[in-house]
């Protein structure tokens, strides 16, 4: 039988945000890394899209991948991607995290480059594909020119599959990229705001392991792998809540599980307290009152 949560769920969700220890968590985020640039709108939106792509692992990995990154860089990403391909190589050779290499993030820096003097901007060629395509096509649209056009320069080993797209690739939940949308575009903190002409109603969820597991046992989807249909099937259940700005609750849901407030099985001593306890299915399955 199919798992629903209660009607209460909606107040349940927003008593959960309101009391969720937000400066906590961003510590432990990599969004912290990009909240340094938030004076500049510019230099925020390529650091935000280098995180977001360095953004696997555990966070201690990712900021340790930032911070490196920030020190070759000299702390400089918008004069970054402006300097000659010959100083993106020379400035990131040998670097690494995880499958991520520095020859990959050399072309990214290009390819960020090459958008800026089409389009202004990043956020205006993601706005672009928005307009055309919803926020699918806005992915696409990014994603297709970070990868390069039919008949571009495919790049080294394995970089076209750092840039996936819900277009071309619907088994994937294309995590990185939405979260990297959600920075730029919610302006409710901790987000950084900095893409104008985009309705934060537009963002879909970025569907890490913990968002996807506490979302499958709220019985927010009932799918269990996490593909793009995944995403827009959790997207709409959070749009029922707040239809003008539904991913506000993806940092909480995400660093519920990561912060261990959610202790993915039934304790009474961790999961007694908490406000989506009567909605929660590993509790309701097993006889817990609410």
């Amino acid at each position: 039988m199919p798992h629903h949560p209660t009607p209460e769920f909606p107040e349940h969700l927003e008593a959960l945000y309101r009391q969720f220890p937000f400066e906590r968590s961003l510590a432990q985020d990599p969004l912290s890394c990009v909240r340094r640039q938030a004076h500049d709108p510019a230099a925020a939106e390529v650091a935000g899209l280098f995180t977001a792509t360095l953004a696997v692992g555990n966070v201690t990995a990712i900021r340790g991948a930032v911070a490196e990154l920030e020190r070759r860089i000299g702390g400089d990403y918008a004069g970054f991607v402006e300097r000659p391909p010959a100083e993106h190589r020379a400035a990131l050779r040998g670097y690494r995290h995880r499958w991520i290499r520095g020859d990959q993030l050399a072309l990214l820096a290009r390819r960020v480059a090459a958008a800026r003097a089409e389009y202004g901007s990043v956020g205006e060629l993601f706005r672009a594909g928005l307009e055309e395509g919803g926020f699918a096509g806005g992915l696409d649209r990014l994603s297709g020119h970070l990868r390069g056009a039919p008949g571009a320069e495919a790049g080294p080993r394995g970089y076209r599959a750092l840039f996936p797209t819900p277009l071309a690739a619907p088994r994937s939940p294309c995590k990185r990229l939405t979260l990297y949308a959600r920075w730029m575009v919610r302006r409710g903190f901790p987000d950084l705001g900095v893409w104008s002409g985009v309705a934060p109603s537009e963002l879909r969820i970025p569907l890490d392991l913990h968002v996807h597991w506490i979302a499958y046992h709220l019985g927010l989807t009932r799918r269990k792998s996490r593909t793009w249909r995944t995403v827009e099937e959790v997207t709409d259940a959070l749009r029922a809540v707040d239809p003008d700005d539904p991913i506000k609750y993806d940092f909480v849901l995400c660093h519920t599980g990561i912060s261990g407030d959610c202790p993915k099985a039934r304790d009474l001593a961790v999961c007694g307290p908490c406000v989506v306890r009567p909605d929660c299915l590993l509790w309701r399955r097993r006889g817990g009152a609410s």
